[in-house]
């Protein structure tokens, strides 16, 4: 720092630099820089400061853009594909955890402005946060540069990865689509799936979801977004189908037959 430069320029200008970095692996040069910092904002912090913009609206947008942009182009590519297919593709593309895993490589999570319980919480790693915060992104470019600028970033962000979808691959970490179909197989009804709590500040809430089927509950899951928390759900309830159809082999009883049910961590849903 010299003389004449103020410690707060000083931060400034390595904040700026920071934001030149994530532009050049964005691949795209923000003309209003001030939206990309509002898309790095969280509530939390936005908060803390007073009078800031945070990046939620803009989350709303961006999610809008790319549902929008994923199914063109997926439709685009796999034109023979059926609509059940492309859901599946879609909705495993736009999850929570597929973003979060985009933001991780783009090191997105080191560029996040958190308000102090945020950042002792590990927000910079949690899949919500930065699922969120890649929404808001695409709707800062979509904003900035129009709709050829967001179509650009889900192609350079995407891209490779919907040239490589695999069917078996992406239903297989659909762990809701493959209880219901190993539960209608065997003659049993849909699942329902009931939130029970959510705990947690506003802006980083915590759901816990149970799976029911007849009225038993046969699994619980913990996420940061009501998806999420589903999805674990339905693991461990998929889980709990199978040990039971083996019991039910050598003559023990069969799934949904009792109470009870486990958590994501294993232990007892009961109660």
């Amino acid at each position: 720092m010299t003389p004449r430069q103020s410690p707060a320029r000083g931060r400034d200008a390595v904040a700026a630099r920071e934001l030149t970095r994530l532009e050049k692996r964005l691949g795209y040069r923000f003309a209003d820089r001030g939206l990309l910092e509002r898309a790095l904002t969280h509530a939390s912090y936005a908060h803390e400061m007073g009078g800031l913009r945070d990046g939620e609206a803009l989350e709303f947008l961006g999610d809008a853009v790319l549902g929008f942009l994923v199914a063109e182009t997926l439709l685009r590519r796999f034109p023979e594909v059926d609509e059940g297919v492309l859901s599946k593709f879609k909705a495993f593309l736009v999850s929570r955890s597929n973003l979060a895993a985009v933001a991780r490589r783009l090191d997105v999570g080191r560029h996040l402005r958190l308000g102090t319980t945020a950042e002792k919480g590990g927000g910079r790693e949690k899949d919500s946060l930065l699922g969120d915060a890649m929404e808001a992104v695409l709707a800062a470019v979509h904003l900035d540069g129009g709709d050829g600028a967001a179509r650009d970033l889900v192609e350079r962000l995407l891209g490779a990865q919907i040239g490589s979808l695999d069917r078996v691959e992406v239903e297989r970490q659909d762990f809701k689509t493959r209880l219901q179909e190993e539960l209608q197989a065997r003659g049993r009804p849909t699942p329902r799936y009931k939130v029970e709590a959510i705990e947690g500040p506003a802006h980083q809430p915590t759901f816990s979801v149970a799976v029911v089927l007849e009225e038993v509950r046969l699994a619980r899951g913990k996420g940061g977004s009501k998806k999420e928390a589903e999805q674990k759900a339905a693991q461990q309830a998929l889980r709990r189908v199978r040990n039971d159809r083996a019991k039910g082999a050598a003559g023990q009883r069969p799934p949904g037959s009792s109470g009870g049910g486990v958590d994501e961590d294993g232990s007892s849903a009961s109660g």
